[in-house]
C-alpha cells in the first residue's frame, strides 16, 4: 500500500508541475495543455518507465543459453521465495553495476552490466542479484522506475520553460519568470524525487537479499568491490535514473552527500555484517 500510495503521489505531482509551468507560461490554454502532456506522461511513465530505463543504458535481453550463469541463480532464488522468473538483460559496459526494474514482479526485468560479470565470484554475484530481487519482492520497481520518468520529464521541462521564455515581446517577461523558476526548481524537484525514494530502498533491499542468501556477508563483499572497482572503471549515468542501481554510478558532477541516491557503501556493508566496512578489506 506504502509504494501504491508514492506512487500515486508522483504522478499527481507531475500533473500539478505540468499544469502550473503551462499557468506561467501559456496562461488557461497553456495549463489545458499541460494537462493532456500530463495524462501522456503519466501514461508512459505507469506502463514504460522500464523499457525507458533499460533502452538509455543499451540493455540487451539474453537467454538461458547466452547467460546460464546469471538464469540459474536467479531461477533458482525466484522458485525459493515464491517470484515470478524476471526478463534478464545485459548492459555493454565494463563499470559494474546492476539494477531491476518494472511495474510489479510479473513484468520485472533485472539488468547487470558485462563488468559486474567479470568482477564478482558467484556467491558475490548471488548476492547481488537477490539484493535487485529484494526490490522486485519488496514491491519498490514501480516507484523507483516512476521516479526516474518523472525526474526525466522534470529535466525536460526546465529545458521547456527556457526556450519558452524567447518567444514573443509581450509573452517574454511571463515566459523568462516560468523559465527561471524552472531552471532553480528543476533540479531540486528531481533530487528530491530521487532521494525520497532511494536510501531507505538499498537498506530494506540489502537486508532482504541477504535473507535470500542467508549469506550477509557476500553481498557486502560485492558491495566493497564495486565500490572501488566502479570507481577506477565509472559508468556515467543519468540524473533521473541513477537511483535505480545497486550503487551509484558517476553523475559528472560531485555534490557529495547531499545530493546522493544511495547511503555510503560503507554503512550498508556494517548493516550487513555488524562489523565496520575496512574490515572487508
Amino acid at each position: 500500500m506504502g509504494n501504491t500510495f508514492k506512487t500515486a503521489f508522483l504522478l499527481t505531482a507531475l500533473t500539478l508541475l505540468l499544469m502550473a509551468v503551462g499557468r506561467v507560461l501559456g496562461g488557461p490554454n497553456g495549463m489545458l495543455l499541460a494537462l493532456g502532456i500530463a495524462v501522456v506522461t503519466n501514461f508512459v511513465a505507469y506502463f514504460f518507465s522500464d523499457k525507458i530505463a533499460l533502452r538509455t543504458y543499451r540493455a540487451q535481453p539474453v537467454t538461458r543459453e547466452q547467460l546460464p550463469r546469471v538464469y540459474n541463480v536467479v531461477e533458482r532464488m525466484t522458485q525459493k521465495i515464491g517470484l515470478p522468473m524476471p526478463k534478464i538483460y545485459v548492459i555493454p559496459t565494463d563499470s559494474p553495476n546492476a539494477f531491476a526494474t518494472g511495474r510489479n514482479p510479473k513484468h520485472a526485468s533485472v539488468a547487470v552490466t558485462q563488468g559486474i560479470l567479470g568482477l564478482l565470484n558467484d556467491e558475490e554475484l548471488e548476492g547481488v542479484l537477490a539484493h535487485e530481487l529484494g526490490h522486485v519482492g519488496n514491491r519498490d520497481i514501480l516507484i523507483s522506475s516512476v521516479a526516474a520518468t518523472i525526474a526525466g520529464a522534470i529535466t525536460w521541462l526546465r529545458y521547456g520553460a527556457y526556450f519558452g521564455g524567447m518567444g514573443d515581446r509581450d509573452d517574454r517577461r511571463g515566459g523568462a519568470m516560468g523559465g527561471l523558476l524552472m531552471l532553480i526548481l528543476a533540479p531540486i524537484a528531481a533530487m528530491m524525487i530521487q532521494m525520497a525514494v532511494s536510501r531507505s530502498r538499498e537498506y530494506a533491499a540489502d537486508e532482504t537479499g541477504a535473507h535470500f542468501t542467508g549469506n550477509p556477508y557476500a553481498l557486502a563483499s560485492a558491495l566493497a568491490k564495486l565500490d572501488a572497482y566502479s570507481r577506477r572503471v565509472p559508468m556515467m549515468g543519468t540524473p533521473s535514473t541513477a537511483h535505480l542501481f545497486i550503487i551509484q554510478p558517476l553523475l559528472g558532477m560531485n555534490f557529495g552527500n547531499l545530493f546522493s541516491t544511495h547511503p555510503p557503501i560503507a554503512k550498508r556493508i556494517e548493516r550487513l555484517t555488524g562489523r565496520p566496512a575496512e574490515f572487508m578489506r
